[in-house]
């Protein structure tokens, strides 16, 4: 693949070299290199990278295991940051979508928007940020994050995401020459020009670096900030902060997702309940005659010869839609079945509460 190609950008065919996400299943997404000599191994069998190349994005793979003779599959899918984020490897708790769609809407994230984030983390959110804005400011306190990351937006093909190394909270966010970074300065520039018209704040202590955005923020139009708290205190000494420091329209938002599950379900009859309590009494009615009969023979010796009765087994009960059974395949012909929908118990969407504020810098007005 040709190295000043994001692998995020849109493409229909799998080639050699390619970042490509392999869909194993739903909760299971892994990020591979495909390269021909390469195998991709799964507790469901081994995949070559050689079948995949070729073929368009989103193509089930399939082979035959060997013992049970059965057929497994996966789905190789192009990198997307909805993607990305189910499947990187995780350097420090994320933001996932359902909280980075609604952030970049309430900031008013667009190509021409200028953004700062403070917290790389993982870069869950930094690639979001990159598809969307014309550049991204991101700022990493952690040495070790820090290279991980940057290594990362040079491979997946960032060009518009500048990383720094540096602890805003002390240090501020102004880019000087000889810093850690990635920015490229110009001519004789002592420092890097920012204006930012967004700023996104995932630090355990964001009032320190409240009162720093001043110094980077534009000041010819409005400014939005949020701030990514897991701890309702957090929240409360932002707010506190913002207010000192003259942003207004705060408001704290938790996102909450919800995950809808759609299958069939057997349509249960008043016939069908009237057969499993004849059902019950009619095997309950069996298992005291049983226990009496078993009773009886004990008290004639029946066994004293050495011989011994058998246990007479109760038949193997069919299947009913109330309780155990046999088990009847979802859609099954021979029953009637409806649509139903379900909300799954768990799925990945709140992490910290979000709190918004915005500021405008200079607010007088040309006559």
């Amino acid at each position: 693949m040709d190295s000043s190609v994001s692998p995020f950008s849109y493409r229909d065919i799998i080639q050699e070299g390619d970042l490509a996400l392999v869909w194993i299943s739903r909760d299971n997404i892994k990020p591979i290199i495909v390269d021909a000599n390469h195998m991709f191994n799964t507790r469901y069998g081994s995949f070559s990278h050689k079948s995949m190349i070729g073929k368009p994005y989103g193509s089930q793979i399939a082979i035959r295991t060997k013992g049970q003779n059965r057929f497994s599959f996966i789905h190789v899918m192009q990198p997307s940051p909805e993607l990305w984020t189910l499947s990187l490897p995780h350097r420090t708790q994320i933001v996932y979508t359902p909280d980075s769609s609604y952030i970049m809407q309430r900031l008013n994230c667009n190509p021409c928007s200028t953004v700062i984030e403070a917290g790389t983390g993982s870069g869950s959110f930094s690639h979001a940020f990159a598809r969307t804005v014309g550049h991204l400011y991101s700022y990493e306190f952690h040495s070790v994050r820090y290279e991980q990351a940057l290594k990362e937006f040079k491979d997946h093909g960032l060009p518009n995401v500048t990383l720094t190394h540096r602890d805003v909270c002390s240090d501020g966010f102004t880019i000087k020459r000889n810093d850690p970074t990635s920015y490229l300065f110009q001519d004789d520039a002592a420092q890097a020009t920012i204006n930012a018209n967004a700023v996104f704040l995932d630090l355990p202590a964001p009032w320190d670096a409240v009162p720093l955005l001043d110094q980077v923020i534009a000041r010819d139009q409005k400014v939005g900030v949020c701030c990514f708290s897991p701890c309702i205190e957090q929240v409360d000494k932002t707010i506190e902060a913002l207010e000192k420091c003259g942003w207004t329209e705060i408001q704290m938002v938790e996102i909450q997702g919800k995950q809808w599950e759609s299958r069939r379900q057997m349509v249960r009859t008043l016939d069908d309940a009237l057969e499993r309590l004849r059902d019950v009494r009619r095997r309950k009615e069996e298992g005291i005659e049983r226990r009496k009969q078993m009773y009886d023979a004990v008290l004639k010796d029946d066994e004293a010869d050495g011989e011994k009765s058998e246990r007479p087994q109760p038949p193997k009960t069919k299947f009913n839609p109330f309780g155990k059974g046999t088990r009847v395949r979802e859609g099954d012909v021979n029953y009637q079945w409806k649509q139903v929908t379900k909300v799954e118990p768990e799925i990945k969407s709140h992490t910290s509460f979000l709190t918004f504020a915005f500021k405008i810098m200079d607010k007088s007005r040309i006559c």
